[in-house]
C-alpha cells in the first residue's frame, strides 16, 4: 500500500470512526468499520490484509476524544456527515409522525373536543397526549371544546367539566382556549338559518323509519323540496321549542343518491325534550347534532388539524358538504385507531364504570380496579409516564395496545431515585399465601437497613425489633435453615422462632441463605389497594413519619403511593413492579 491509498484510508476511517461513535455513543469498533469502509471505497479492497492495521490505530485515535471534540473534528473533515446525524437525532427525537401540510399555515392550531359524561378513562389520555405534544412541537395552540349537546344519551355530568380540565393538567397541559358547545347554541342556529338561505337544508318531520327506507333506497324526502320561507319558520319553531322531541329535523340537503347511505341528506338539528344539566343551558330544546356543532366550531376557532377515530370518517364527509356551502376550507384531518388494553378486567367505557360505580362494584373513579386517569393518578403514576407511552402509539389508523408495562417502566424512571425504601408484609389478599408471626432471639434491638440502596447518603431507617417479627409465609425457610432478615442479620428458623446466628454478609454472598423482608408484629397495619384487590398485611413504622401523597418502595413488593396514614389500618395505593 503506497502513502497516497494510505493516507486516503486513513481520512476515510476517521470519518466513519467519527460517525459511528457519535451515532451510537459509545466507542467505535474496528470491525463495524471495516464493513461500510470497503463498501464505500471499493479501490481498498485489494489491500484487504492490510487495512485493519491501517483502521485500528485511527480508531484508537477517534475512541480518545470526548464527544465534542469528535464532533468538531467531524465537521472538520466531513460536514454532511455532521448534518446526517442532527437529522437522525431530531428523527429520534420526535416519535410522532410530522402533521400534513404544516408549512400551508401561520399557526398549527388543534383542539381536544371531550364529552364531559363523565371523567376520563385511560384511553382518554391519548387525544391530550398526542395534541399536547404537537403544539409544544409546531409552537402551536390548543383549545379544549366541551361537546357537550346531547342533554339526553350522553348527558353531561356537571362535575367532569373540571375534571377534564384537571386530568389535562395532570397530563403535563394548558389549553390556550376552553369553551362549551352549550353555550353557543344561538351561534349554530345563526349558520343554520344562513345554510336554509343557501338551499342548503330543509325540516323534515318524517318518522325515523319512514326516512331511513327513503334514505336506504336513494329516494328523496317528501319534505326536500320545501320553498325556503317554510322552511325557515319551521325552524324558528324548533328554535322557539314548539315541536315534542321526535317531531321535527333538520337537515342538511347533501347527495340523496350518494353511495354511502350515511351521508345522504343528515339531521343537523333534532328536538330534545330532556334539560341539560347546566343551568345556563336548561331552557333550549332544538339541539345540534354533534357533527353539524363540531364543523362549525372547527371552522370558527380556526382549527387546522383535527385528530379523530378511524370510525368518524363519515364525520369529515359530512362536515365537508357544510363547509362547501359555506366556501369554507376544511382542515387537515388525521384518523388514528382504537387503543386497547387488556390489563384491566373494567372495559374501558365511561358508562359501564359509571354502572359499576352506582351498584357498588367500585369505590369511585379512582379504585385502583377501574381503568382510569383517576385511578393511576391516585396510584402514583405520573402524568408524564402516561403521556409518553401514549406518543410513543403514534397516530396509526390501525388499533393499537397500550402495553401497561410501558407506562409503568416509564414512570419508575420518574421515581425510583427519588422514592424511599420501606418494608412491608402481606398477611391476606390476592396473591397472598399469608404471613407469620415469630419472636426473634439473641439479636440486636433493630434493624438498620439503607433508606435507599443507591444513595447512602440519605442514612439508614431504624426499624425496632421488640419480640416478634412478621415475615410472608412463603419466606419462611425449612426449620433449622437460616434466613437473613434484610437490615437486621442472620437468623435460623428454630420452628417457634428466629434465633440470630451472628454470621456475617459472605453467607448471602455465597448463595447460602436467601434475603427476605420483615416487620416487626407491632407495626402499623396497612391495606395495600392494588388491580387485583386489597392486601393488608403490616408495615415497618417509619412509613406513618411521610407526607401523604409520597411515593415509596415496598421492598420485594412494589412502588406504592402512600395514601391515608393517621387510620388504622394506613392506606396506600400499590403503583406497579
Amino acid at each position: 500500500m503506497d502513502d497516497d491509498v494510505r493516507e486516503q484510508a486513513e481520512e476515510a476511517a476517521e470519518v466513519n470512526a467519527l460517525y459511528n461513535a457519535l451515532k451510537h455513543d459509545s466507542d467505535a469498533q474496528v470491525g463495524a468499520i471495516m464493513g461500510p469502509l470497503m463498501g464505500e471505497y471499493p479501490e481498498f479492497r485489494e489491500y484487504g490484509d492490510e487495512m485493519a492495521g491501517v483502521v485500528a490505530p485511527v480508531v484508537e485515535r477517534v475512541n480518545g476524544m470526548d464527544a465534542d471534540e469528535k464532533r468538531d473534528r467531524l465537521e472538520e473533515l466531513a460536514p454532511e456527515r455532521v448534518e446526517e446525524l442532527e437529522a437522525e437525532d431530531e428523527e429520534d427525537d420526535q416519535a410522532l409522525p410530522d402533521l400534513p401540510n404544516v408549512e400551508e399555515y401561520d399557526e398549527v392550531r388543534m383542539r381536544l373536543a371531550p364529552n364531559p359524561n363523565g371523567p376520563w378513562h385511560l384511553g382518554s389520555a391519548r387525544m391530550p397526549a398526542v395534541i399536547g405534544t404537537y403544539k409544544e412541537l409546531y409552537d402551536g395552540w390548543m383549545l379544549c371544546r366541551f361537546d357537550d349537546t346531547d342533554p339526553e344519551t350522553k348527558r353531561p355530568d356537571p362535575d367532569a367539566y373540571d375534571e377534564i380540565i384537571e386530568a389535562i393538567d395532570y397530563l403535563g397541559f394548558e389549553p390556550d382556549e376552553v369553551i362549551r358547545a352549550s353555550d353557543r347554541l344561538d351561534i349554530y342556529y345563526d349558520h343554520a338559518r344562513e345554510l336554509i338561505d343557501l338551499g342548503g337544508a330543509y325540516t323534515c318531520s318524517c318518522p325515523g323509519e319512514e326516512f331511513s327506507e327513503l334514505k336506504n333506497s336513494g329516494e328523496p324526502c317528501p319534505h326536500r323540496d320545501k320553498d325556503a320561507e317554510t322552511v325557515r319558520e319551521e325552524f324558528e319553531a324548533m328554535v322557539d321549542g314548539e315541536y315534542d322531541s321526535g317531531e321535527m329535523v333538520l337537515r342538511v340537503k347533501t347527495d340523496i343518491e350518494h353511495k354511502n347511505p350515511a351521508l345522504r341528506d343528515f339531521v343537523a338539528f333534532r328536538m330534545i325534550d330532556t334539560p341539560h344539566p347546566r343551568e345556563e343551558a336548561a331552557e333550549y330544546r332544538c339541539w345540534p347534532m354533534l357533527d353539524f356543532q363540531s364543523g362549525i366550531d372547527d371552522h370558527l376557532t380556526g382549527i387546522t388539524h383535527i385528530i379523530r377515530g378511524i370510525d368518524l370518517q363519515d364525520s369529515a364527509k359530512r362536515q365537508a358538504f357544510v363547509y362547501d356551502y359555506f366556501g369554507w376550507e376544511y382542515p387537515e384531518v388525521v384518523h388514528w385507531g382504537h387503543v386497547q388494553i387488556d390489563a384491566y378486567d373494567v372495559p374501558m367505557s365511561t358508562s359501564t364504570i359509571i354502572e359499576k360505580i352506582e351498584a357498588g362494584e367500585l369505590t369511585g373513579w379512582d379504585d385502583p380496579r377501574a381503568p382510569t386517569i383517576a385511578s393511576l393518578r391516585r396510584r402514583g403514576i405520573r402524568g408524564e409516564a402516561i403521556v409518553d407511552a401514549m406518543v410513543e402509539l403514534g397516530t396509526s389508523s390501525s388499533n393499537v395496545d397500550l402495553a401497561m408495562s410501558s407506562i409503568y417502566a416509564n414512570n419508575r424512571e420518574l421515581v425510583d431515585e427519588g422514592a424511599d425504601r420501606a418494608f412491608f408484609v402481606r398477611s391476606e389478599g390476592p396473591g397472598t399465601e399469608g404471613s407469620v408471626e415469630l419472636p426473634v432471639s439473641d439479636g440486636p434491638d433493630a434493624g438498620e437497613p439503607l433508606v435507599h440502596p443507591n444513595h447512602e447518603d440519605r442514612g439508614r431507617r431504624s426499624i425496632p425489633v421488640e419480640g416478634s417479627v412478621v415475615v410472608e409465609a412463603a419466606d419462611l425457610p425449612a426449620e433449622g435453615d437460616r434466613v437473613w432478615l434484610k437490615g437486621y442479620g442472620c437468623v435460623r428458623y428454630e420452628g417457634d422462632a428466629f434465633v440470630a446466628t451472628g454470621d456475617d454478609l459472605d453467607v448471602v454472598r455465597e448463595g447460602d441463605v436467601d434475603v427476605v423482608h420483615w416487620a416487626p408484629a407491632e407495626g402499623p397495619r396497612m391495606r395495600l389497594r392494588t388491580m387485583d384487590g386489597d392486601v393488608t398485611g403490616v408495615a415497618e413504622p417509619g412509613v406513618r413519619d411521610y407526607d401523604e401523597g409520597e411515593m415509596v418502595q415496598f421492598e420485594r413488593v412494589g412502588f406504592a403511593r402512600l395514601d391515608e396514614l393517621e387510620g388504622d389500618p394506613a392506606v396506600a395505593y400499590y403503583a406497579h413492579p
